[in-house]
């Protein structure tokens, strides 16, 4: 351990920190809270609270991330993944000895344990690293204009579909007939497994959990929202601060993947991006690209902590 390898912070400085991410998750985080104590729901904003597995309290607890130090911090020794550090590895960061001791005797000098992280989520980081190269490589598919929401509501007469307190924009014929007019290439699993059944067949690629890292490309929708997923399934490895730029552009995503859905939301303040339509897939595109763009930063900002981590495939765990 030496100090060019790791970013020692004060509490004043990481007490800062920590108060603005919780700030900025808390935008989030704490009006979806505020609705389920209440019992109401958002077809839009509560997604990412309901479908990923993340709580809003975790949302909002902060994490320095791998190779920082935190100084005067007991409150973190006893957090899962991570450590306290040794009088010797702070005399080492350049801290003198009395302070170095005392921080040491009162178990109040902590970082991110990669060791055992790494042996309890080895395989979390090789699928990791696997999914997120092999898609920040592939070009970009941008002619898929939504569909695979349009594929969820296909023939929901026949399947007795009730859509609870969204109406179809179009209504059921209108939706099936877009459906049957559109070349269907969702290359998403888990927007895929939601297909009504009759719709299924009329999928260009039949995606498998299988097949997952190597069909997910970076124009896809689902794709991008699941960056988020990534990111905090690496926590405490990753930042908050690299957590929340996945998580705000999931966020941005859901907003437009709703837009373009079947649904009519305008009462709730969603004017529809109309992908029945010329115009509407060229809007659609546009945004699209630049959803596409942010996500492969943010895969390869993902990529960078865990590339140079040794992992072993012998650690067993579900990841998925």
């Amino acid at each position: 351990m030496t100090s060019s390898t790791f970013t020692v912070l004060p509490r004043k400085d990481w007490e800062k920190l920590a108060a603005a991410h919780e700030k900025r998750a808390s935008r989030y985080a704490n009006p979806y809270v505020e609705r389920r104590n209440r019992g109401l729901k958002h077809p839009v904003e509560d997604f990412l609270f309901t479908y990923y597995t993340l709580k809003p309290a975790q949302l909002k607890r902060w994490h320095p991330g791998a190779g920082v130090v935190l100084l005067d911090a007991p409150e973190y020794a006893s957090q899962k993944f991570y450590r306290t550090l040794s009088a010797p590895e702070l005399e080492q960061l350049g801290l003198d000895t009395d302070r170095a001791h005392r921080l040491a005797s009162h178990n109040s000098a902590v970082t991110v344990d990669i060791h055992a992280f790494l042996e309890k989520r080895g395989t979390a980081v090789d699928f990791t690293r696997e999914i997120l190269g092999n898609t920040a490589a592939k070009p970009g598919y941008f002619g898929c204009f939504g569909m695979h929401e349009w594929a969820m509501a296909y023939k929901s007469v026949e399947n007795n579909i009730r859509h609870d307190y969204l109406d179809l924009r179009l209504g059921a014929e209108g939706t099936d007939a877009v459906v049957e007019s559109h070349k269907i290439r969702c290359s998403h699993f888990d927007a895929f497994r939601f297909f009504m059944p009759q719709a299924t067949p009329m999928n260009e690629l039949q995606p498998t959990r299988e097949t997952q890292r190597v069909l997910e490309q970076p124009a896809c929708l689902h794709a991008n929202m699941d960056v988020y997923k990534w990111a905090y399934k690496l926590l405490p490895l990753v930042s908050s601060e690299l957590l929340m730029d996945a998580f705000e552009l999931a966020w941005q995503v859901r907003e437009l993947d709703m837009k373009a859905a079947p649904y009519d939301l305008v009462d709730w303040g969603y004017e529809p991006v109309k992908v029945e339509t010329a115009e509407g897939k060229a809007e659609y595109v546009k945004i699209q690209r630049q959803f596409a763009l942010r996500s492969v930063q943010i895969r390869n900002r993902l990529l960078q902590v865990v590339v140079d981590y040794p992992t072993s495939l012998n650690f067993q765990e579900s990841y998925v």
